[in-house]
């Protein structure tokens, strides 16, 4: 009897603690696999943003020959892009509340242009009834901007091309590099040095995308604090290498940050350069119920559920190659 009454009783106080641990095993299982897919939704997001920016309306829009940087980038496009292929790959394409939520853990989205930098974040401010309304904004445009030791303005873009303003002559000159060297009156020591100017110029452009962008997701707190959410938005850390691929091209950066993902923040941050999307789509698809995918060059028939950058990554997502279930 009295070894019963003692099984009972380990029973009663180990099943307990088996049962909570079970529990927390499941929970970590879950949230992991929530940011799997977050982390695939926000990249593969940011990837559709920035190749929808040299969808221009016109042809003489798009990049030339001698300029293949210089898209004139359609950044509303852009935005709508980036929505819509995040809502739809977390599941929520046709929760509107759900997408209100996901929208308040996301800072900003910027665009690094040619000739500089957009920011698309909340702004405050009245309407023609006199009320406050919030809403997210184009701010104005940030130029690479930089002034030397003479007083001489430089204003960068993505490649050699610059408008120089010569303090001397008190006259504007754009063109390369090398063409603005000759056209200036007085000597401006950064046009006539090729290595000293590509460093200065991709100092500055990094320079002016993190200014900006840490101080408008700091500016953000105050706005999400109004809604009740205590989460402090700051930037994130970026590795240097990150920063300097960032600027090789026109492109697309956003934020994502504080989102509850079980018992945890989801934090990440996504880069994407227009002219690197095509040639690495992945499709995703559902095939008679099983998740495949496909290269965008198998040119498959179907209604694409998800897009992915790389095979690895629909695999994560619980995608097979759709040629393997054949």
């Amino acid at each position: 009897m009295k070894i019963i009454s003692w099984s009972l009783v380990f029973v009663m106080i180990v099943f307990p603690l088996f049962f909570e641990n079970n529990l927390r095993v499941l929970e970590q299982e879950r949230t992991l696999e929530k940011m799997v897919l977050y982390d695939g939704a926000v990249r593969t997001a940011v990837q559709d943003a920035a190749f929808a920016l040299q969808l221009n309306e016109s042809q003489d829009m798009e990049s030339s020959y001698d300029f293949v940087k210089r898209i004139r980038a359609n950044k509303e496009l852009a935005v709508e892009a980036f929505y819509e292929t995040l809502f739809n790959n977390v599941g929520i394409r046709d929760d509107e509340t759900a997408q209100g939520m996901l929208k308040t853990y996301i800072p900003l989205i910027a665009v690094v242009d040619y000739d500089g930098l957009w920011v698309y974040t909340n702004e405050t401010f009245r309407n023609e009834r006199g009320e406050n309304v919030n809403k997210q904004v184009w701010k104005a445009r940030k130029p690479f901007a930089y002034v030397d030791d003479q007083g001489n303005s430089l204003s960068f873009t993505l490649d050699d091309y610059v408008y120089v303003y010569d303090a001397a002559a008190q006259i504007w000159f754009e063109g390369t590099r090398a063409d603005v060297s000759l056209l200036t009156s007085h000597r401006i020591a950064l046009l006539e040095d090729q290595e000293l100017f590509e460093q200065v110029r991709r100092t500055t452009i990094i320079s002016v995308l993190q200014d900006n962008l840490a101080y408008y997701t700091n500016s953000y707190n105050e706005y999400v604090r109004n809604l009740g959410i205590t989460y402090t938005f700051t930037l994130p850390h970026v590795d240097q290498e990150e920063w300097n691929n960032t600027i090789n091209d026109v492109g697309v950066i956003s934020f994502i940050q504080g989102v509850p993902v079980g018992l945890n923040r989801y934090n990440s941050y996504a880069l994407g350069g227009s002219r690197l999307i095509k040639s690495t789509e992945i499709f995703g698809y559902l095939e008679n119920g099983i998740k495949v995918y496909y290269r965008a060059s198998d040119n498959y028939q179907g209604e694409i559920v998800e897009k992915f950058t790389s095979e690895k990554e629909a695999a994560l997502a619980g995608y097979f190659p759709g040629s393997a279930i054949k």
